[in-house]
């Protein structure tokens, strides 16, 4: 896995990812991994160990996550769909496996409705999709607290993982990520998230290439119920829901993640082209 940089065209800056099975290039789709709010690529690591041996694979940092220049304070999901598309183009990434996890899914979803001849598939892990009344004041004030520059990182934590070592081993990392992530990037990010669950919901009927919704049972934003929603509104979806696990279930489930993004992989297009 290389770690590179990339200049965009403005007003994005750079990009930072992580690449791996390059020499797989144009044997298939590349798949392209987008990670959540105060994440950053690494936290792919199984998934691009895994799917690098058959897909060249390109693990982005979100803006103003890892080493990715941030973007407009404030700016709203469509904007994180103009920095996606304008990396994919610097990139000379045509269409893709597209898999995004939490605020990743959101702009996996949106890319898929806005931009479908670039997208071969989309995979979206732990997404969110018209929250109710209740979990959108709920978030919509974290937001606007994190905004303050408030940072509390003990109460993600505690929704995000169990207590079984793989819980404990994967809060250990996604704790340095979150302490490590620059404020008004995560800030925008959040805020973006937050408000951004029925942007593209009533769109997904559009979505016409394989869909994989996947959660884990336990996650109490990220619901089974979303995932069942958004798998149905498209016209090819798929749910899958991971038994016994919360939000960051990539990390503390990659097997059956895996599992389920290889047969996602497999899918047909609808060209009739198995890859």
């Amino acid at each position: 896995m290389t770690s590179k940089t990339l200049q965009l065209s403005d007003p994005f800056g750079s990009v930072a990812y992580q690449e791996a099975g390059l020499s797989h290039a144009g044997k298939a789709a590349p798949l392209v991994l987008i990670h959540g709010v105060g994440m950053q690529s690494a936290a792919w690591k199984p998934q691009v160990e895994m799917f690098s041996k058959t897909h060249h694979v390109v693990a982005l940092d979100m803006p103003g996550h890892g080493g990715s220049d941030q973007i407009r304070l404030g700016s709203e999901l469509p904007a994180f769909l103009d920095w996606l598309l304008v990396a994919l183009d610097a990139m000379r990434l045509d269409r893709v496996n597209l898999v995004g996890h939490s605020m990743g899914a959101l702009i996996a979803g949106g890319f898929a409705v806005r931009n479908p001849e670039r997208v071969a598939r989309v995979a979206l892990l732990n997404g969110v999709f018209c929250r109710d009344g209740a979990a959108s004041k709920s978030v919509i004030e974290r937001a606007e607290l994190i905004g303050t520059g408030a940072f509390d990182l003990e109460t993600p934590l505690q929704r995000w993982f169990g207590d079984t070592p793989m819980d404990q081993a994967a809060r250990d990392d996604v704790a340095s990520w979150l302490s490590a992530v620059d404020i008004n990037g995560y800030a925008t990010a959040y805020g973006a998230f937050a408000r951004g669950d029925a942007h593209y919901s009533d769109e997904f009927g559009q979505i016409t290439c394989p869909l994989l919704a996947l959660t884990g049972d336990g996650d109490p934003n990220s619901t089974p119920a979303m995932s069942q929603a958004m798998a149905k509104a498209a016209s090819r979806g798929k749910v899958v829901i991971i038994e016994n696990h919360r939000h960051m279930v990539n990390l503390t489930a990659p097997d059956a993640v895996n599992a389920a993004l290889e047969a996602w992989l497999q899918t047909p297009l609808d060209e009739g082209d198995p890859k």
